[in-house]
């Protein structure tokens, strides 16, 4: 039976902590660090969570005694690996929309400069973000903290734009930055192929793309409608 959370509101702050024991030894950390890295460079290479945790220890070089130390089943092995990644997806997020809003001087700088990081950072998210998702579908202390940090990103986007609402066209500028958002978040997805299939969009040019798709959403936003 997998590991419980170790906290009330583990279902929605997935961490290493809340899926992990806790170590014995001050150098289990360096022991642990390998550990995640090594699964995680696991699932990149092969796309899935189709590896063993002798694969792990032969990988990281580290024990099998040493994992189950840590973790009481691969399952939550993989759950730290996603929980990591969420984090430094964050951190990345905050960094991206911090960029963005210090070059920005209007509505109209604003929206080119954020789908531009924004496409950039989800391609970059993307292989790990894949993965994450398609367990998301089936792994419940996996979809409720997938679904904070997309809420997450989220209002980071719609916040950012609607620092220039005096430059909305009409007056509902809460639900325009919203379904902006929106056709933003699903145009990348798509064409990233995330999702719990892993599904893609007709493949077009990356670059062209963000252009077209920065240029639809600011005249979706100016317009008077």
């Amino acid at each position: 039976m997998p590991r419980k959370a170790k906290t009330k509101d583990a279902k929605a702050t997935l961490s290493v902590d809340t899926v992990s024991k806790t170590p014995l030894q001050g150098r289990s950390k360096a022991s642990l660090e390998r550990m995640l890295v090594a699964a995680e460079k696991l699932m990149l290479e092969r796309g899935s969570e189709e590896f063993t945790l002798q694969d792990v220890s032969h990988s990281g070089n580290v024990s099998i005694g040493s994992i189950y130390l840590r973790f009481e089943s691969k399952e939550n092995l993989v759950r730290a690996v996603i929980g990591n990644h969420l984090a430094k997806m964050a951190a990345d997020e905050d960094a991206m929309i911090a960029r963005v809003r210090s070059k920005a001087t209007s509505l109209a700088t604003l929206v080119p400069q954020y789908v531009e990081a924004f496409a950039e950072l989800l391609k970059k998210h993307a292989p790990l973000l894949r993965l994450s998702m398609q367990r998301a579908s089936f792994d419940p202390l996996v979809a409720e903290p997938g679904r904070t940090s997309a809420n997450r990103a989220a209002a980071l986007g719609i916040e950012s734009m609607l620092e220039y609402r005096d430059q909305f066209g009409g007056n509902e500028c809460e639900k325009k930055a919203n379904a902006a958002y929106q056709i933003i978040f699903a145009t990348l997805a798509r064409q990233l192929s995330l999702g719990s299939t892993g599904e893609g969009a007709l493949q077009q040019d990356w670059a062209e793309l963000k252009i077209e798709l920065g240029r639809m959403c600011l005249a979706y936003l100016s317009a008077d409608l």
